[in-house]
């Protein structure tokens, strides 16, 4: 919604997310110690095989784990336990350390996500500090196979890191970011499978340069972008007066990260052809009339304009069903997410504006309508949860 919603993410990651060598939602530097779709776009599908059989969807795959994570928060508040006034939890290392290791994180934050970073002000000391380290985790992992060392990264390296994850969750940090990682984890239900899933997408990054279908692009979407959202809804708070389900909320928070992921992909298609990826249905292509030679030759023609606008609108109902669940989080939590939203949503716009030549135009977002929508976002982030608003007609 980090995304996150988030953004996610959904985590409102705008001006780093628009550099021009990035593709991802998350953007990353080098921070290691070493080194016309379905109206929802989480209701669960099945695609039948030629034998007969059942193949679970990408979707339903999503889902189950989107039903996870709502499970873990309800158990949180059934607890009735406020996350905002926790005690200190013991951890190893002193508590200056750890805060010392949170100021860092806060740092890296506000160096390359200064909307987002301004915007986490308004949270809570817990949940702001949560935040920034879910968010460094974020950009390391994505600097793996992005950053200045990808081409030297094995499936090895990410396995790797992968266990070190499970070290991060077991308490038992390697370096100052996963020390706050891990004392945030112990501190919110945040479950591991969104991190091991972006790891996953990490992997898909390594062995793959085509995508046959939606479905399974939307399954790397998850990985790489929508998980941000399941691993922030946690941090970030559902309004207490909300009347939504755990988990339309956190469905709206996978959507805003499929669709700012959706985004990037649009925007990015000629910078992804330089490199040899195509991050778009190639069955969808095939239908339209476009090959990969169509792509990788860069003309803006009438059939690449008549698909590109249903990849348009197919991202901005994603932005829809993003909408809804927004409204429906902790007060404090919701600038920086409806900046987001707004800020990545005017890429599409931008895309449309050049023509839908994103081949040798880059889409972005001027920075005075950057400030002209900031604070629209405000505004809207002081609305009642929609759920209030609906059941009160």
């Amino acid at each position: 919604m980090s995304t996150l919603l988030l953004a996610s993410g959904v985590l409102g990651l705008t001006e780093a997310s628009q550099r021009r060598r990035r593709r991802r939602t998350w953007r990353v530097h080098s921070l290691h110690a070493e080194s016309k779709p379905e109206k929802s776009a989480i209701i669960p599908r099945a695609a039948s095989l030629a034998a007969g059989q059942v193949a679970v969807s990408s979707e339903q795959k999503v889902y189950d784990v989107v039903v996870k994570q709502a499970a873990l928060v309800r158990k949180q508040l059934s607890s009735n336990t406020s996350i905002d006034q926790k005690p200190e939890t013991a951890f190893p290392g002193s508590p200056s350390l750890l805060k010392e290791a949170y100021d860092r994180c806060g740092e890296v934050c506000a160096e390359y996500a200064k909307t987002f970073y301004l915007g986490t002000l308004l949270m809570t000391p817990e949940r702001r500090k949560a935040i920034w380290a879910i968010y460094v985790w974020c950009r390391r992992t994505d600097e793996l196979v992005d950053g200045p060392n990808a081409s030297q990264i094995t499936p090895t390296a990410l396995d790797r890191w992968g266990s070190r994850l499970d070290d991060v969750f077991s308490g038992r940090p390697y370096d100052m970011f996963d020390a706050a990682l891990s004392d945030t984890v112990s501190e919110f239900p945040v479950d591991i499978q969104p991190f091991r899933d972006m790891i996953e997408g990490m992997r898909m990054d390594l062995r793959k340069s085509r995508y046959k279908n939606f479905d399974e692009l939307y399954l790397y979407c998850y990985y790489v972008a929508g998980t941000v959202g399941l691993m922030s809804v946690p941090v970030m708070g559902i309004a207490p007066e909300s009347r939504a389900s755990t988990e339309s909320v956190y469905s709206a928070a996978l959507a805003l990260g499929i669709a700012n992921q959706l985004t990037n992909i649009l925007r990015d298609v000629g910078e992804d052809a330089s490199r040899g990826r195509i991050y778009l249905p190639q069955d969808e292509l095939a239908r339209a009339g476009l090959s990969d030679e169509d792509i990788f030759e860069g003309k803006v023609t009438d059939r690449w304009r008549s698909f590109m606008k249903n990849q348009i609108e197919r991202a901005r109902m994603f932005f829809r069903e993003a909408e809804i669940g927004v409204t429906e989080l902790n007060q404090a939590s919701r600038w920086p997410v409806w900046a987001s939203l707004k800020l990545y949503r005017q890429i599409l716009d931008e895309i449309e504006a050049n023509d839908y030549d994103n081949f040798t135009k880059r889409a972005y977002v001027s920075k005075a309508k950057k400030l002209m929508a900031l604070p629209i976002a405000y505004g809207k982030s002081l609305v009642r949860p929609s759920s209030l608003l609906q059941t009160n007609m």
